[in-house]
């Protein structure tokens, strides 16, 4: 905007002096060449009344008056000699304007070019005696006093830019700063910074929206806040009696002798274990949609590792290998909120690991595309198909593992929403040579800032 209105400054002042200056570098211009005809025809006429005269005296002062004018202006005179009157000075060549002061007794200008001026005036004036006087004036220095006249309006225009372009660079800075501070109040908030407000400046309008602005970054920062605490009452209030639920069936399984009844209380306690890996994941996704962390540069290779090493006794167990392809740069910056990546990694590797066959191998891999970071997780599964890849990050919805069914379904939610919290994007491919892909792209940053 700052450009726009700076462009549009220069434009208007350009404009200004278009419509000023260059109509009176013009009109100086017709000036100058009407003065310089006007002379040189006066001149010439006091000469050829000089001529004209036929005396001795007449002619000697024609002579002298030539030979000074010859001397003091870029001009040279010529006349035809008469009867009475031939002095020592070139005759004109004859031609049409010749013809037309001896003949029909008119004077002549001609300027040698339709545009401006050619690099002659020749003034053509008649005398009596069927004689003329003709002035072969230099235009060179009309030609100099132009280009002062141009080039002293051109450099005058260019400082008159530049002085537009600096103070309309001071007004657009001045009328667009309370659009700058409603932006970085804007993209705080974007990041997850609540507390973010802009200052109520500028014209009426700005500060309508930023008050409007303020009053709604208060009721959601007030809804974000409630549904924090609704999280952590619920997390209380629904684990601890499943716990004690569970508890109890156990006690239950413990003394029951008949099988039957045992065989009852055992489906029902998988059910209630079910239950409660139901309401963590739902516990889990609600933290994650009510998430108002800013997003910061955390070290990739950190997280990734770390990660590794809680999963690789998971994966041991069933000979499973989780490998890393390839060294991920130390100084490999992402944006992240905190923790948000590590709970990301874990979901991924929990399905990757639910749908890999026993001694399969999950593959990691991380590389920096531009402004990006692709973080991918391979494994060896059974894949998805196209329509099963649209409705994965559905919620509650479960493909079909090679270990069983005991997700809740939830995962994959919880993946996108926190990637995208984040600015990033997570989608599902297929794996070279079957199985499935996981790819995260998240944004990079640079140390010193994002």
């Amino acid at each position: 905007m700052n450009r726009q209105l700076i462009r549009s400054y220069i434009l208007l002042v350009a404009v200004a002096i278009l419509l000023f200056t260059v109509p009176v570098a013009f009109t100086l211009t017709k000036q100058l060449r009407d003065d310089t005809e006007l002379s040189v025809l006066r001149e010439a006429n006091t000469m050829a009344l000089l001529l004209g005269n036929g005396d001795r005296i007449s002619c000697e002062a024609l002579t002298e008056v030539a030979r000074a004018y010859g001397g003091r202006t870029p001009g040279a005179v010529e006349v035809t000699p008469t009867s009475s009157c031939a002095p020592d000075l070139p005759k004109p060549a004859a031609g049409p304007a010749l013809t037309r002061a001896v003949k029909r007794n008119a004077p002549t200008t001609d300027w040698g070019s339709d545009f401006i001026w050619g690099r002659h005036l020749t003034v053509t004036v008649p005398a009596d005696g069927d004689a003329a006087v003709r002035i072969v004036y230099s235009t060179s220095d009309m030609t100099r006093r132009l280009w002062q006249i141009w080039g002293f309006r051109a450099g005058l225009a260019v400082l008159v830019l530049a002085a537009a372009a600096a103070i309309g660079s001071v007004v657009a800075r001045r009328l667009t700063r309370p659009l700058r501070e409603l932006n970085a109040m804007a993209s705080k908030f974007s990041d997850g910074d609540l507390t973010a407000r802009s200052p109520v400046t500028g014209p009426p309008e700005t500060q309508t929206l930023a008050r409007t602005l303020n009053q709604g970054a208060e009721r959601l920062d007030t809804l974000i806040a409630a549904q924090r605490i609704f999280v952590a009452d619920a997390s209380h209030q629904l684990r601890t009696p499943l716990t004690a639920l569970r508890l109890s069936l156990d006690n239950i399984a413990d003394g029951v002798d008949d099988e039957f009844v045992r065989e009852d209380v055992e489906l029902a306690t998988a059910e209630v274990v079910r239950m409660s890996r139901l309401v963590n994941g739902l516990l889990v996704l609600a933290r994650a949609e009510a998430k108002v962390a800013a997003a910061e540069p955390l070290l990739l290779r950190d997280i990734v590792d770390e990660r590794l090493t809680v999963w690789r006794p998971a994966a041991d167990e069933r000979g499973v290998t989780i490998a890393l392809r390839g060294s991920i740069d130390g100084r490999l910056l992402v944006m992240s909120s905190p923790g948000a990546l590590d709970q990301v990694l874990d979901n991924v590797f929990s399905n990757a690991l639910e749908v890999s066959p026993d001694g399969g191998t999950i593959t990691v891999r991380a590389q920096a595309q531009g402004d990006e970071v692709v973080l991918s997780v391979l494994d060896e599964g059974p894949g998805m198909s196209d329509a099963e890849k649209s409705r994965a990050f559905d919620r509650f919805w479960r493909g079909q593992g090679l270990t069983g069914r005991s997700g809740s379904g939830l995962g994959l939610a919880v993946v996108r929403q926190l990637v995208t919290d984040d600015g990033g994007t997570v989608t599902l491919r297929d794996a070279p040579g079957g199985g499935l892909c996981v790819e995260i792209r998240l944004r990079a940053a640079h140390r010193g800032g994002s």
